[in-house]
């Protein structure tokens, strides 16, 4: 069965940094890529960083590159969302999720991601 755990979430200051764990469990992580979710209240779920199978190739969504960075440890079933510089943009339901490949366009990764976490709620706020 395949799963995937977040965890790491809470509440920061605007400026802060957080980093977000994802464990999986249930499949060979070497095989797939990998990336993480956010959904805010009453938006849609939105791509924010994929890390492709294979040769690390990394993709970020326009509104956090330069303060986001994705890794990956396969052997340790892994993987790790780094937030530095988090604004109040940036409150969300982040979820880590798995599929065949990485879309150059984020905006689809809804689409082409299969099985996600029930994730880790992060907050920014005074």
């Amino acid at each position: 069965q395949v799963q995937l755990v977040e965890s790491g979430g809470g509440l920061v200051p605007p400026g802060g940094s957080l980093t977000l764990s994802c464990v999986t469990s249930g499949f060979t992580p070497a095989y797939f890529s990998m990336g993480w979710f956010r959904q805010a209240p009453g938006k849609g779920r939105e791509g924010v960083a994929c890390i492709s199978a294979g040769d690390d190739s990394i993709f970020y969504a326009d509104s956090v590159k330069g303060r986001f960075t994705i890794s990956r440890d396969d052997a340790l079933h892994t993987m790790w969302l780094k937030m530095t510089d988090l604004t109040t943009e940036d409150p969300a339901l982040y979820s880590c999720a798995t599929g065949v490949f990485c879309p150059q366009d984020l905006a689809t990764m809804p689409l082409v991601f299969g099985a996600v976490g029930q994730g880790t709620e992060v907050t920014v706020s005074l």
